[in-house]
């Protein structure tokens, strides 16, 4: 089997990516629903009131996500998972029926975007944990890449479905689709063999838990760079669903059909990203620095582009770049932390990335209203320019990192620890004395 698949011979893992799969399409087709509800339906092209709805979306996270990690670290995440997907596929199909009722209002969405938010947050810590317990730690990086390959596969074909269930059967018939695809999530789930679950250690209960998280990331200055360019452009960069839906409808005059096809071929480039991200055994905190300053030059370029077609184009660039970002910081973090750990400093994780969101978006939407759809953008550019910079030389200078660009028929940029340098230095020297005198003490016994 390819090392970019080499996770799918695990037999609950190939169950756990199939059943993601079909439930991740359902959840990008939801998305772009919800948003053009409120974007058509709702209001009249209120870019506010998308970023609210989405605020709400990810606001939980930032109240719940500590806990929920804690829950990932204390329970059965199998079990944890069943239930979050079944509260998950109520709330879609609940907001489908009131959508074809006709009924639906405004504050309706506000509250169901607020509920999903809430189930999420306790989803989130337990969904990027549990890859840990169906693949070996070897194999541990490779899931993770299968998982972003899986959400964006989803994301490459769910937003064009959802522009022609739109136009075909209305918008309310795509949440009642997007509630039954989790039924292959929890049929997934139960039907795993609980025997070829890896055993990973659970925290057993005591005080002050989510504090010994905290301080357990406050002592790694690596996982804290990581946070923060994160953090920084998911709260202003990552708001695709907000920025193509502003872009399609006022800058292009295009409908439903084309802005879920904007989505599709952004992840053409986040699909290809995931799989690249999948071949690596161990990525490091310079990926996550580099694809973040990527993104800031490709989401530069995408806000510039004068047509239609041409933007769309332009999406590759920009989803291969932050799916890299992501895939990459994920790895991270989930290899170089402590099992017992794990959900908590995931949850944190999760805080900054998705938490982010509720501040990023309103404040996005406000942009592309008042400066117009490309500023929306643009502003998501600049900031992941800035944080990218400043991270690189905050590494430079704490880690005592010697940063080269090397020229050639492939040129790239090297990395070097200079301590690192200097420990096998030192251990070559040591190696050579020892063995000088080695080799005068045999030739005094010769003689």
């Amino acid at each position: 089997m390819s090392p970019t698949f080499a996770s799918l011979r695990y037999v609950n893992y190939r169950l756990w990516f199939a059943g993601a799969l079909v439930a991740n399409i359902g959840t990008w087709m939801q998305r772009v629903a919800q948003d053009w509800l409120v974007l058509t339906v709702l209001t009249e092209d209120s870019g506010v009131a998308v970023g609210v709805v989405t605020a709400l979306q990810f606001g939980p996270v930032l109240f719940l996500s500590a806990w929920a990690g804690l829950l990932a670290d204390r329970l059965d995440r199998r079990k944890l998972l069943i239930a979050t997907q079944v509260a998950q596929g109520v709330l879609a199909g609940a907001l489908g029926l009131l959508v074809l009722s006709g009924h639906a209002q405004l504050w309706h969405v506000y509250v169901f975007a607020g509920l999903l938010g809430c189930v999420s947050a306790i989803d989130g810590p337990a969904r990027q944990t549990f890859v840990a317990d169906m693949v070996p730690p070897e194999r541990l990086s490779n899931a993770v890449g299968l998982n972003s390959a899986s959400f964006n596969a989803a994301r490459l074909v769910g937003p064009g479905i959802a522009g022609l269930a739109i136009a075909w059967v209305g918008i309310g018939w795509v949440f009642v689709i997007n509630a039954v695809t989790f039924a292959s999530t929890i049929l997934a789930l139960t039907r795993m063999r609980k025997d070829l679950l890896q055993t990973v250690p659970h925290s057993p209960r005591g005080k002050g838990q989510i504090r010994e998280g905290i301080a357990y990331v406050r002592r790694r200055t690596d996982i804290l760079v990581v946070m923060a360019v994160v953090g920084v452009v998911s709260t202003f960069g990552l708001n695709f669903q907000l920025t193509s839906a502003m872009m399609a409808r006022t800058e292009f005059g295009r409908g439903a059909q084309e802005y879920g096809l904007l989505g599709s071929v952004l992840a053409i480039g986040s699909l290809t990203g995931a799989l690249l991200a999948a071949r690596r055994e161990r990525p490091r905190v310079r990926l996550v620095i580099g694809s973040a300053l990527a993104f800031g030059v490709s989401t530069a370029v995408l806000a510039l582009m004068p047509t239609y077609e041409t933007y769309m184009l332009a999406c590759i660039p920009v989803g291969f770049s932050s799916l890299t970002m992501l895939t990459a910081a994920n790895s991270t973090i989930q290899m170089s932390t402590s099992p017992t750990m794990r959900g908590r400093v995931m949850s944190l994780y999760m805080v900054v990335f998705l938490g982010a969101t509720p501040v990023g978006s309103p404040f996005v939407g406000w942009v592309a209203e008042t400066f117009g759809a490309r500023w929306s953008i643009g502003v998501g550019s600049i900031a992941a320019l800035l944080v990218a910079g400043a991270a690189a030389v905050w590494a430079v200078r704490n880690w005592n990192l010697e940063v080269r660009y090397r020229f050639g028929a492939r040129p790239h940029l090297q990395v070097r620890y200079r301590d690192r340098e200097r420990q096998l230095e030192e251990a070559r020297a040591d190696a050579a004395r020892a063995l000088g005198a080695q080799d005068a003490t045999d030739r005094a016994t010769t003689a």
